[in-house]
C-alpha cells in the first residue's frame, strides 16, 4: 500500500468514527433531554358505569417545521369479539394498519364504525371466523356491532409515534419527545369533537422536561349506550338478539 493511498484510508477511518460517535452522541441526547408530561383532570357531572374514569390518548403532532417520526406498524393489531366485549376496549394504530376482529363467541357479529376514522360494515359473521379493516387516515373510529348494542370499541390512528393511554394519577408522560413545535391533541371517550377541538394547544418542547401543566376538562360525555345501530336507528331493546 502506497502513502497516498494509506492517507486516503485513514482519512476515510476518521470520518466514520466522527460520525460514528456524532451519532451515538446525538442518540444518548434524545434519550435524556426529552420528558413530556400534562395533568388532565377530569371531570365528570355524569358518572360512568362501574365509575370507571373515561379511557385517554394524549399526542403530539408535529408543527412548523419540526421533524416527524416514523410511526411503524409493531406485531399484529386485533380487536377480539369475546363474551359480548371488544377487547381491548381501546387501540391505538399506526396509519396504514391493518386490524383483525376475530368473532370468539359462539354466535354471530356485525361489527360496524360510522364514523369519520375509518367507516366500514363487516356485516354477520359467525363464530371462528376473521375478519380484517385497514385504518388508512389518521382519526378516530368508534367500534360497535349492530346486533348487541352493548358492545363499544375504539381505534385510535395515529401518524406519530408520540403518544400515551397511561396516566399515573391522571399525570400523562411521553418520552424521547425531539424539541420543537407541536399541536397537543387529547383524545376523551364520549366527548364531541368540539369539546375536543377545545383542547387542543399549540406547546413548545425543549430539551430536558417539559411541562404542559393541567388541563381541566368539565365536559359531560355521552355513555356508550347512547349510540345508534348502523343505520341511524335507535337499537331495540325490548327484543333479545336472535344471535
Amino acid at each position: 500500500m502506497t502513502m497516498a493511498m494509506k492517507q486516503i484510508y485513514l482519512r476515510r477511518l476518521l470520518y466514520c468514527l466522527l460520525v460514528l460517535v456524532s451519532f451515538t452522541a446525538a442518540a444518548q441526547d434524545t434519550g435524556q433531554q426529552t420528558l413530556v408530561e400534562a395533568r388532565v383532570h377530569i371531570k365528570l357531572p355524569k358518572p360512568r358505569p362501574h365509575g370507571h374514569a373515561p379511557p385517554v390518548v394524549l399526542w403530539l403532532q408535529p408543527v412548523d417545521g419540526t421533524p416527524s417520526r416514523p410511526f411503524l406498524p409493531s406485531g399484529r393489531y386485533t380487536l377480539t369479539q369475546k363474551n359480548r366485549m371488544f377487547i381491548p376496549h381501546l387501540l391505538v394504530v399506526p396509519v396504514g394498519s391493518e386490524v383483525f376482529f376475530p368473532n370468539l363467541d359462539p354466535f354471530f357479529h356485525n361489527v360496524f364504525s360510522l364514523f369519520n376514522g375509518k367507516r366500514f360494515d363487516l356485516g354477520l359473521y359467525e363464530a371462528g371466523t376473521t375478519k380484517e379493516v385497514t385504518f388508512s387516515r389518521e382519526g378516530v373510529s368508534y367500534i360497535f356491532c349492530n346486533i348487541h348494542p352493548e358492545m363499544s370499541a375504539v381505534i385510535v390512528a395515529l401518524s406519530t409515534p408520540l403518544y400515551t393511554t397511561s396516566g399515573i394519577d391522571g399525570i400523562y408522560s411521553i418520552r424521547d419527545v425531539p424539541p420543537g413545535e407541536y399541536e397537543l391533541h387529547i383524545w376523551i371517550e364520549g366527548l364531541t369533537q368540539s369539546a375536543l377541538n377545545r383542547l387542543r394547544r399549540h406547546v413548545q418542547v425543549s430539551s430536558g422536561h417539559t411541562d404542559l401543566g393541567a388541563i381541566d376538562v368539565t365536559a359531560s360525555p355521552l355513555q356508550p349506550s347512547e349510540h345508534l345501530n348502523m343505520f341511524g336507528q335507535p337499537y331495540d331493546r325490548d327484543s333479545k338478539p336472535t344471535y
